[in-house]
């Protein structure tokens, strides 16, 4: 579904990613895992157009995505939740969800408003507050839900669980869980060891810029040389 090869980015001068090569499968969770620093949000940003691949290519389907803008990226079908979620703070959770429905049509089948709000009903009862107004676990639910609006074929999120309390933390777990039931495709970058590795299909490990080790979770998790070599577990 997403492949990457060879791809090289960063900001300005300073590359970070020195030949990135990974391989996402359809209807499968990818996690992307690493220590800090190691590019993996680097690669996200790629991906999504937000940075430069100055060399390599990336397709998504087939189609060569690495030529293109985010916002024709996005219409393509790729759907990301930042780091830092990125909602808007000035608008009402309504607003906020309104404004992702608006943009995207809704396939057969596919998310809608009450739909998201049946996944995340926390998010019902805050329709009117603003994004301010928000704790950090219903700011991730509501930048997911967002996303989960424009319909995506492929769900990137970033760190979806940093700075969360460990309850916050086990209900996004288990909303991604739904959410891979129904056979969504996702790319998921974590620090969190056990969530990534108990949502993950297939794992790619991430050390200096470049993929250094692929499998599967239950082989990650009993690679403790790998474990200690490259995550610091």
């Amino acid at each position: 579904m997403l492949e990457l090869s060879g791809v090289q980015s960063g900001y300005g001068e300073t590359r970070v990613l020195h030949g990135m090569t990974f391989r996402a499968r359809p209807g499968r969770v990818l996690a992307i895992l690493g220590r800090n620093g190691a590019g993996k949000s680097t690669t996200l940003k790629t991906v999504m157009g937000l940075l430069p691949a100055t060399a390599g290519q990336i397709s998504f389907q087939g189609r060569p995505l690495h030529r293109e803008r985010p916002h024709r990226i996005a219409r393509m079908g790729l759907g990301y939740v930042p780091e830092t979620r990125d909602i808007f703070a000035s608008l009402t959770v309504r607003e906020n969800l309104d404004l992702a429905a608006r943009r995207f049509p809704v396939p057969p089948g596919g998310w809608t408003r009450d739909r998201v709000l049946d996944l995340f009903p926390r998010l019902g009862e805050r329709m009117g507050n603003g994004g301010m107004q928000l704790s950090g676990g219903e700011q991730q639910m509501l930048a997911i839900a967002r996303t989960l609006l424009m319909n995506p074929r492929l769900l990137i999120l970033d760190e979806p669980t940093e700075g969360l309390a460990p309850i916050i933390v086990r209900l996004i777990h288990d909303r991604l869980m739904d959410l891979k039931r129904t056979g969504l495709s996702m790319v998921l970058v974590e620090q969190n060891f056990g969530f990534a590795t108990s949502l993950a299909d297939d794992v790619v490990i991430v050390s200096k810029g470049q993929a250094v080790w692929s499998g599967g979770p239950s082989d990650i998790r009993a690679d403790t040389g790998a474990q200690h070599r490259w995550l610091g577990v």
